[in-house]
C-alpha cells in the first residue's frame, strides 16, 4: 500500500469509501448510520485536497482508503490525524496498520501525534491502543489519544 496526496480524479472513490467505512460503525456501537462532519461531502473532500490535507491509500491503481492530516505551521513535530478510513471489505486485514505506518514514515519530523475517536467505537479505540496511542483525556462523546515518538 502507498499513501499519496489525493488527486481530484480520486475524490469520488475516496468519498464512497469514507461513506462505507463510517456508516459501517453501526455494527460497532453507533446509534445510527453516519460519520464525522462532511464524511459524505465531495465538496469538503475537494477542499481538504486543495489545502493539502487529503491523502489516498492506494493498492496498485485502486483507491482503498484515505487519511486527512493536519500539521501545525508553528511546530513541525506535531500532527493531528483528522481521520483515516479503509474500504470495509478490507477491515481486519492489516491495511489500517499499514496506513498509519505510512503516515508516520512520510512525516519523519513528527514526534507528537494526536487524534480522537468516539467513546462508543470499540473497533477504533482498540485499534489506536494497539498501535501505540495512549488515552490522554475523554469526555462524554470522544476519547483523545496521543502518541509520542522518541527519536
Amino acid at each position: 500500500m502507498i499513501l499519496t496526496k489525493a488527486k481530484e480524479e480520486q475524490i469520488p472513490a475516496l468519498v464512497d469509501i469514507s461513506i462505507a467505512a463510517f456508516e459501517s460503525d453501526i455494527a460497532v456501537g453507533a446509534l445510527k448510520a453516519g460519520g464525522p462532519p462532511e464524511y459524505n461531502s465531495i465538496g469538503w473532500h475537494i477542499e481538504m485536497m486543495n489545502q493539502g490535507h487529503l491523502f489516498a491509500a492506494m493498492e496498485k491503481d485502486t483507491v482503498i482508503g484515505g487519511a486527512i492530516l493536519f500539521g501545525d505551521a508553528n511546530n513541525e513535530a506535531f500532527m493531528y490525524v483528522g481521520r483515516i478510513f479503509i474500504s470495509p471489505h478490507l477491515f481486519r486485514k492489516g491495511y489500517g496498520m499499514q496506513l498509519m505506518e505510512q503516515i508516520e514514515r512520510m512525516n519523519p519530523k513528527v514526534t507528537m501525534w494526536c487524534l480522537d475517536t468516539p467513546v462508543w467505537n470499540n473497533r477504533t479505540n482498540s485499534f489506536y491502543k494497539k498501535i501505540g496511542y495512549v488515552e490522554k483525556n475523554r469526555d462524554d462523546e470522544m476519547v483523545y489519544y496521543q502518541k509520542i515518538i522518541h527519536g
